[in-house]
């Protein structure tokens, strides 16, 4: 198959990304100036006001970190709170159905496990053609169709 991604491949949403991170510099920014600016609080005040802004920072760079990197050996899920390494074997199904809000990957021990590194939100189309090549390379991986099942007519 030669329609198949050149592994290993990072699938992540990219705008998102961009926009998250930026939001993240900002606020940070904006919160420092603002605790820099005010002349009527003390130096603990002052590092309260930053560490918020880094805390709000932090937050939007952790929903930012979010990834699915596929491999010779399988795929590596990164969510917001947690990492998931998975054999291609354990990967039945690769679902992004429409009002998704993220692909959700069907697992040989009957879970579902969503995929936030790949969605439709800011870019629909991207999402699509990555979920589409990540079925494709579960497919081709693992001997059995990664592609759910269409109702028949």
């Amino acid at each position: 198959m030669s329609d198949l991604p050149t592994l290993p491949v990072t699938f992540r949403p990219g705008r998102t990304r961009v926009i998250l991170l930026t939001a993240g510099v900002v606020i940070f920014v904006v919160i420092s100036a603002i605790a820099l600016l005010l002349e009527h609080i003390g130096p603990g005040s002052r590092l309260t006001f930053i560490l918020t802004g880094a805390l709000g920072f932090w937050a939007l760079a952790q929903l930012a970190r979010v990834k699915v990197v596929a491999d010779d050996s399988g795929v590596t899920v990164v969510n917001i709170v947690g990492k998931r390494r998975l054999a291609w074997e354990e990967i039945l199904r690769v679902n992004l159905r429409p009002g998704d809000p993220w692909v959700f990957l069907d697992l040989s021990d009957g879970t579902s496990l969503p995929a936030l590194g790949i969605q439709p939100g800011i870019a629909k189309q991207r999402a699509i053609a990555d979920a589409k090549a990540l079925r494709a390379l579960a497919e081709a991986h693992s001997g059995t169709s990664a592609l759910p099942h269409e109702p028949r007519s």
